[in-house]
Formats: structure tokens, sequence, C-alpha cells
């Protein structure tokens, strides 16, 4: 195998072989608190450590597991009296609608069962979402059904009637404005048309009434370098990509759009005559974001130095192309002057993006993408985009004239500033000197409990709305099930303040009909059904704006420096949970980050070289001051990440967001500074970090599982070799016979197996898979699989059914500390999806002694759950390590109060998939309900089902299309194409050498690196 010097590691524990990693690497019971679990019983629970404890476990626990397995339910069914038309029992209803939050936007299908939204998909017919979806959009429809939200209107803090609220409130506006008061209505961006005219008639009732945008990350400096809107980027025309500090594959804008066309220029082929090229793609940022993982070069920067790395790239390549440089601070950064060589030599193919939110900063950047000819190929600024319109110059206007008592009303519409906006302490202080305030949030948050009114708004999947991601784009929401509570839709709540008639599904239609479409009744079906509208084509313009260089390089020089030595904090966004808006969602809660695999807590995220020299090591309490705010947190200890530097998550720290949320983790909004005018999520003076003398575990979920370093897991190649030899870097084992040495694949005991129908499988692209996990949500979606909270999840047990596997690598030899701070101060990173590889030659299927697991005719591996009577040696026996056992019930008890925990919450329950109960072992199963379902449709059609019809929920979701699945007995499907070119190229088996026959295979991974390692 090549690079066979190179050392793969998943944590610093595993790198450094930790007495508590070495000792529990192979612990099924987990790596417990104590002698009992967090449930105090360690007879059924095996969590004992003495011998006694193993027998009681033997004689009474395995008995009481398998009696726990033949449970069954008591379920009462109601039949219909009154059929509703359009449902049929067991056929699933699907609507066109579109997800927002926020500026995040997809256009999607709502699948119902009975009345029941129970999953979300993407719209292909959508040219901008393309039918993927983020975690977060899959994870929505559960928030649908949360608990915690307002079951009606509330004043004063108690429940009222709508009629009620609306005669107060109305009254009350009246007064205001009959006195000439100012009126705020403060929102996160509204991607709505409809909306927006639905506030502009409100301001027409109530002319003092100003509409305040802001965002909780937001993007006002690419805006303003932009002349206030943003500029359509496009990753698959470039061939040189450059981010300066920008996660766009994780979280930056619009990360799943920016993910499909990234992968686009990602794809190799192992064909002979077939694609050999790739774009390079080179990230400089603070942290190891999900984008830095992904890049082929990499360096990082403090944040206090990101403006001069800007400036940096602008004068290495104004001197490449002739252009004047500008004076500024000299700052050092590997890769930078190779970076600007490829960005001139791929000039019209070049792009340069940036994640600062400060404006001069942006404008820098747009300078260099003009000098690289970005703008009317990567870069269109014909086609304006609408995902981030917050005014953060504005918001901080509205606050200080609060605080000064210069408001008489404000209504927040489904915004909460005082959690989410580092002024919102100030906020808070402020509204008690608003005369009138009213909030349309679902629930009692951080704002609305401030607030003397709250009209919730409803769900949107309970409600009529549209899009405008971009101009002249547009997509409809349509509702899909009635409101759950006495919710109201705040469009309606306007209108009814405004006087108008409160049908906001008629002012919809009507402005559609009038505005958008022009062409009546046909037209709006036809849209409705479709769930989109869209042009032919979109207007492109090679337009870029003018920019001052000198005057923004001298205001960089003000705000930044090359010499900082002191402390310094980046805010970031985590790719799961995002700005906290769905932070009482228990999927997003357990959501392993891709690239920290840490779930159900944030945490200050430092380098080893830091750690060593603060004498802090992962787990410990430290205590995090600056801007007179602290917070304690716990230390985790990343690689990658740039030294003397401290990254915290925002998202955290709510509470008054729900039981799931409230509590976990802390509130990083407050450390978000303000420079030329913008916020920017750093801090970079006066930051001190203190212990605190405590610890606490990070439910990190990497090393729980291991597939015990074998060479074969993981393979790659530089792209140069790969267009030599399509075989580079790949590792074929051998093993010595009496016959002389054969390939390990040539040795079974197994006589095979015949499929005369279908052979599903499945191939897995490891240079397009970016790691970012939305399978996972939906995987969990779709197959009912249960949230078992935080101590089980630090007890090795989560449920997931599939993992990404985020491997770091090395050349470094780690013999002390200095080798182990140079091991992970910039290591490569490869995700790997794992989930069960349904193995011909499957070695659980040999060890069950009730045949609970075994093989279709069909080529999946499959589970019997009420014949598993819970002996767990088909998980010891599994080489991938990707079998669950169900240690306790997880729903309907109070032991994990999550959404399987009461009725609401199971609504979101999909039918066609068993709830596992305590003491079965389950798995991924293919999505064997969606294969059964995909047969017998074409069964009744006379047919074989058409490649594509059918298709696996991690597959559908894959942003990149890194997940292909089909039947490898059809020639014609995509997948018996693509094993066929890369049999001898890039395909291979995880683990091949112990010839278990997957069913999934992997392309190996491919860097646009050169050859030989730089010095």
């Amino acid at each position: 195998m090549e690079n066979s010097n190179k050392r793969y590691w998943k944590g610093i524990e595993e790198l450094t072989n930790e007495p508590s990693f070495v000792k529990n690497i192979h612990n099924e019971f987990g790596n417990m608190p104590s002698e009992t679990d967090a449930k105090g019983d360690s007879l059924v629970d095996g969590a004992g450590t003495h011998r006694r404890d193993f027998l009681k476990m033997l004689g009474f626990g395995v008995a009481a597991v398998s009696l726990a397995a033949c449970e069954s339910p008591v379920k009462n069914t109601i039949p219909y009296l009154n059929k509703p038309e359009d449902v049929e029992p067991t056929i699933a209803n699907w609507y066109a609608s579109t997800y927002t939050d926020g500026g995040d936007y997809a256009s999607i299908l709502v699948k119902t069962r009975e009345g029941r939204p129970i999953k979300i998909e993407g719209n292909k017919s959508s040219s901008i979402s393309k039918g993927v979806l983020s975690g977060r959009a899959h994870a929505s429809v559960l928030s649908l059904y949360d608990n915690e939200k307002l079951k009606g209107p509330q004043a004063a803090g108690k429940a009222t009637d709508w009629a009620s609220l609306d005669k107060d409130f109305t009254a009350k506006l009246a007064e205001v404005a009959a006195k000439g008061g100012q009126i705020r209505i403060v929102s996160n961006t509204i991607l709505s048309p409809t909306t927006k005219k639905v506030i502009a008639d409100f301001a027409t009732k109530y002319p003092t009434t100003q509409h305040i945008t802001y965002d909780a990350n937001p993007a006002y400096g690419l805006t303003q370098a932009h002349g206030g809107v943003l500029p359509n980027i496009d990753f698959s025309q470039a061939k040189t990509i450059v981010s300066v500090g920008a996660d766009f594959l994780g979280s930056w804008i619009a990360p799943t759009e920016f993910a499909a066309q990234w992968a686009i220029t990602r794809r190799v082929s192992s064909e002979k005559g077939g694609k050999k090229d790739m774009s390079r793609h080179y990230q400089f940022e603070t942290i190891l974001s999900n984008t830095g993982a992904n890049a082929d070069y990499r360096a990082s920067y403090k944040p206090s130095q990101e403006g001069l790395v800007a400036v940096a790239l602008y004068n290495a390549v104004a001197k490449l192309t002739g252009a004047t440089t500008i004076a500024g601070a000299s700052v050092k950064v590997d890769h930078l002057e190779k970076a600007a060589k490829d960005l001139v030599a791929s000039k019209g193919a070049s792009i340069i993006v940036a994640g600062s939110n400060d404006p001069e900063v942006q404008k820098i950047i747009a300078a260099t993408n003009a000098l690289v000819g970005a703008y009317g190929t990567t870069i269109n600024t014909g086609l304006a985009v609408n995902y981030r319109q917050g005014n953060d110059m504005a918001m901080a206007n509205f606050i200080k004239e609060a605080g000064a008592g210069s408001i008489a009303a404000v209504i927040f519409y489904n915004a909460n500033p005082v959690y989410n906006h580092p002024m919102g302490a100030a906020l808070a202080a402020a509204l008690p000197k608003v005369g009138l305030s009213l909030a349309t949030n679902d629930r009692a948050d951080e704002t609305a409990s401030l607030c003397q009114f709250i009209a919730p708004d409803s769900h949107f999947l309970e409600s009529w709305n549209d899009a405008e991601p971009k101009a002249g784009f547009y997509s409809l929401t349509q509702p899909t099930i009635s409101t759950i509570f006495k919710t109201r839709q705040a469009q309606s709540s306007f209108l009814t303040w405004a006087g108008l008639s409160a049908d906001f599904a008629a002012y919809l239609e009507s402005n559609w009909e009038k505005n958008i479409l022009k062409g009546g009744k046909v037209a709006w079906n036809n849209a409705l059904h479709d769930g989109v509208f869209e042009p032919t084509t979109a207007t492109v313009s090679s337009a870029s704006p003018s920019v001052d260089v000198n005057a923004s390089a001298a205001a960089i020089s003000k705000a930044y420096t090359a010499s900082s030595t002191g402390l310094e904090i980046t805010v970031y966004e985590k790719v799961g949970l995002g700005t906290g808006s769905q932070a009482n969602n228990p999927w997003l809660q357990e959501f392993p980050e891709p690239v920290s695999k840490a779930c159900w807590d944030n945490y200050a995220a430092i380098s080893q070289p830091t750690a060593t020299k603060l004498k802090l090591k992962q787990g410990d309490v430290v205590e995090v001051s600056a801007k007179g705010y602290k917070v304690s947190l716990p230390v985790l200890v990343q690689p990658g990440q740039a030294q003397d530097t401290i990254a915290i998550a925002i998202g955290y720290g709510r509470t008054k967001a729900g039981k799931s949320a409230d509590g976990v983790g802390v509130n990083a909004y407050p450390f978000i500074s303000e420079i030329n005018g913008a916020c920017v999520g750093t801090c970079t003076q006066g930051v001190s970090i203190t212990a605190t003398g405590e610890t606490k575990d990070i439910a990190q979920t990497q090393t729980h599982q291991t597939v015990m370093a074998r060479q074969a897991v993981v393979q790659e190649t530089v792209l140069a070799d790969f267009a030599k030899d399509a075989k580079a870097g790949s590792f074929t084992p051998r093993v010595k016979t009496s016959e002389g040495e054969k390939d390990a694949t040539d040795l079974t005991l197994w006589n095979g197996h015949e499929y005369n129908n279908h052979a599903w499988g499945m191939v897995i692209d490891l240079n397009t898979c970016t790691g970012c996990s939305a399978c996972v949500v939906s995987c969990n979606a779709e197959n009912n699989v249960p949230v078992v909270g935080r101590q089980e999840v630090i007890n090795r047990r989560e449920m997931h059914w599939m993992r990404i596997d985020r491997y770091y690598s090395s050349d470094a030899e780690v013999e002390d500390l200095k080798g182990l701070e140079i091991a992970s101060d910039n290591p490569e990173v490869v995700f790997q999806p794992m989930l069960c590889q349904h193995c011909n030659n499957a070695p659980c299927e040999t060890v069950c002694p009730v045949l609970a697991t075994t093989h279709s005719t069909e080529g999946l591996n499959q589970m019997t759950y009420n014949r598993c009577i819970g002996t767990r040696y088909c998980a010891n026996n599994c080489p991938y390590k990707v079998r669950r056992f169900n240690w306790f019930r997880y729903f309907q008890t109070d032991d994990f109060d999550f959404n399987f925990n009461n009725d609401l919450g199971r609504m979101v329950i999909n039918p066609d998939v068993t709830v596992r109960s305590r003491g079965v072992m389950e798995k991924c199963s293919m999505c064997v309900q969606r294969i059964q379902a995909g047969k017998l449709e074409a069964k009744k059609e006379k047919r074989r089902p058409v490649d594509g019809e059918i298709q696996v929920a991690c597959a559908q979701s894959c942003p990149t299309n890194a997940i292909t699945f089909g039947d490898m007995n059809d020639p014609a499907s995509e997948i018996s194409k693509l094993l066929l070119v890369e049999k001898e190229g890039r395909a291979y088996h995880v683990i091949e050498e112990i010839n278990v026959k997957p069913n999934i295979s992997y392309l190996k991974k491919v860097r646009n690196k050169d050859a030989k390692k730089e010095a």
C-alpha cells in the first residue's frame, strides 16, 4: 500500500494510547462512571465491573433481556367513521412544500401517513436545492411535534384567546399610532415575497413602522461589498477554490447547495480515458472546519490576522497579474503564494470566498476575485441571492433606540435576539422601556417571555407561504397537517392587526396570480403541484463591485494585527445544531459534529500545543472570560486548530427552549465583536482562560467503534499518481499458503450465494463525501432510530444505524509530546460513512443461536426482531461494529424523555418500520421497507423496478451524491456501471483481508496535491 508510513487515527486519545481509551475500546458495556449506570440498574445492564456482578448479569440479566425481547405492547385501532377523501390507510401522500429557517432554504416533498407528516425529502424540480437537504431540514419534521411549543396565545404571561389578544393588542397599537410612536418589526431574513407584502400592508396601516432584519450568523459584510445583496456563487465552474474562513461545506450561507456544486469538480473516473482532473481546494482558517477537513491544502491563522490574510492574498495575486499592490502588515501563512499562483493560472475558473462578516475584508476579497476573472463565471452579480438580508448596523441602532426609550412598540416576528444577538443582554434590559411588545415565536423563549403578548406562529408544515431564494426563482409552502395547537400564522395575525382579511391562503394565491404567475388558476395549481416556479434562464453578469482597496486596507490595518500573542476567541456555527433555532430538537442535539464527533454540548476547543502550554487536557472544565462575560465549559483538544485560540460554538446555552435544549452548553453569542460596523465572530482582546479544577465528560462518538487499525479501511492517493495508474494507493491483501501467496479473497469456507433476481448494493465515493451527516439524520427519521441522551452516548450506546467515521492522518511519529503536537498541528482528514456492510460471508449470521440475523435471497443481511434474544454475539463478531443493542426501552419511558416519550412526539414514527423494544439488536436494513414498496409497485405494473425509483434514505439525502444505491444484477443500473468502471481502479472493500465480501464498496479518496510533499 502506498503512503505506508502514514498513520490514521480517530482522536488524540487513540494517537497517544491513553489508558482510558485502551481500557474501554473493546468494552461492550461502556465506560460507566460507577458500578451502576445512569439508571442505577447494574443487574440487567451488566454495568458492574466485579466478578459477582458479571455472574448476576449472566444469571438474571440475560434472562430479563430475553423476556423483554418477547414483550408485545398492546395497540388499539379505531376505524374511520367517515374516511377523509385523500387518505388511504398504509398509502403515503406527498405534498410539495418549502423549508425555510431564516435564510436556510430547501424545496421539499413532505411524506404524510394517515394525515401525519413523517419524512421530508428534497424536491428535484428545484434547480436551486436540486432534491437534496441538510440534516437540519430533515430534522425539522420532528420540530413540528415539539411538545414544548405554546398551545395558544398569551397575554401578560397567561393563556388567552385570539379574539381577546387581537382586541387588546390592536387597541394599544392604535394608541401608539395616534401619538406618532415608533413601531418596529424585528425578524430574521424573510425569503417570502408575500410575507414582505403583508408587512408592507401593516406598515401602511401604521406608518411609523420600520422593518429591522438581522441574522444570527450574518453575511452583512458580503452584502455590503456587493451593493446590498448577495451575489450568486457557483463552485461547479471553479478549477481553483480558495476559502478564507468560509465553511461553505458546513454552515456558510447555503452549504448543501455549495456542496453539490463542489462535488461536481471533485469527481474522477478510473476508466481509461475517463475524467482525471479535479479542482484544487485551498482553505485558510482558524478552526478545523468541515470545509477545511475536505481541502487539498490547508493552513491556519489567528482571528486577529484574518484581514491581513485577505490583504496578503490580494497582493500575491496582484504581483502575478501586474496590478498595484496595497499597503498592509506582513503575515506569513503556509500555501498562500501557491494558492495565488493557481488562482491566476486558472483565471476565469477561480473563486475566493471569505467567511468574515467584516465589510472591508469582503471588499478586498471581491477585488481579488476581480483580478482572477471570477465575476461572470464562478460569481454572478446579475442574479441576486436572498439567503441573508440582515443589516447589522440597523439592528444595533434599534437596540440603542430601545434602550433610550425611543421605541413605542415592537413586534418580534419569529426572532429571538435576546438570545442570538451579541447585544441580547442590552435588549433584554431595554424591553421594559418599550411600551408595547409582542412576539410571534412558537414558544415563550428568551425574547418572547419578556414580551407582553405572544401570538404563536404555526410550524411551516402547518402553514401557507412562499419563498424567493434567488431573484425570480419561487417556491410554495402548503400545509401538510391541520394546526396541532391553537396557533395562527403570523401573516394572518399581521393582516388582522392591519384591519384586512385574515385569510392568508387567499391573499397568497391572489398575490401569485397577479404579480408572479400572471396566468390565473391553472398556473397556480401547476405551481402548487410542482412546488416551484422558475424562469428558464437566469441573468448572468460579469460586473464586479467597485472597491477602493487602499481605503479597505487602511481600515483593516487598524482592526487587525500580525503580532498578537494573547489568547483569542473564535465563535462558529456547528453543522448540526446551527444557530440554535431548533435547539430543542433531540435529533440535532444527538447529531455528532462531523469534525469533533461531539454532541449534546459545546466546548472550548483548543489545539494540542495550547493545551500543553496551559497545562490542560480534554475534559477539564475552564472558565473563559472576555468582554465582561464569563462561561464555564469543558476543554476539547482539537487537531488542526490555530494555536492560542479558543473556539466555541453558537446555538447552545438556551434557557427557555425546552427540555432537550435548556441547560445544554453555554451561550457564545455575547463573545461576538463589532468590527467596521458589523458583527464578527471573534474576540481578540482581554481573553482569559482559567482551569476550575473540575472535569466533565464530552459525549464524543468517534472512538466508540474500532476496525482494529487494519490497512484496508481507508485508501487514498494523490491526483498525479492516480492519473498515471488508477490502482495507485490501493491495498491488495495477500496471504501465504502451502501453495504459495494468494489474494485473501481467494480463500473461503463459504459456498457463496446466488442472487437470481435482485442483488442490492451500494457504492460510497470518499472523494465527494464531505462528512456533513445529512444521511445520518435522514436515516434516523426513516427508520425510527431512538435518541438515547448525553449520558448514554458517553456510555458508548448511541443507536445511530449509520455513522460517519472521521480519520485524521499524519506522517509524524508520535514518540513524545513534541511529536504529538506536530502530528495534530495540521492533519489530513478522511470521512467514511459506515453502516452494515451486508456481507455475503456475514460473520454475524454464523454466531446467532436463534437465526435472528439471516441472509436474504437479494443480498441483504436481515434482522428478525421478535426472534432476537439479545445475546450480542453478532455485535461482538461484526468487524465493522455497526450493530446496536437496545439496552433499554427507549420509548414511553421517563428515563429517555425525548420525542418517543409523548404521544405528540411519536406521531413522527414511520409505521412501515418496527419500533424496537429492549433487548434486541438492530442495524441498517438497507431501508428494506422502501425496497419492498418499490418492488410491489413495479409488480402491480408487471415490470421490473427501474433503476433509481428505489432509493435508500441515506443516498436520497446526500447533497453530493456520494452514495449510489441500486441493483447490481441490473447491468443498466448506475451502480453496475460504476462498479464496472472502478473494479480495477478506485473500488475496494473495507477490511477486505477477512473476506466477508460486503455488498458495499468504497471508492478510494484522491487528493489534488503534488506527488511529493512540499517543504
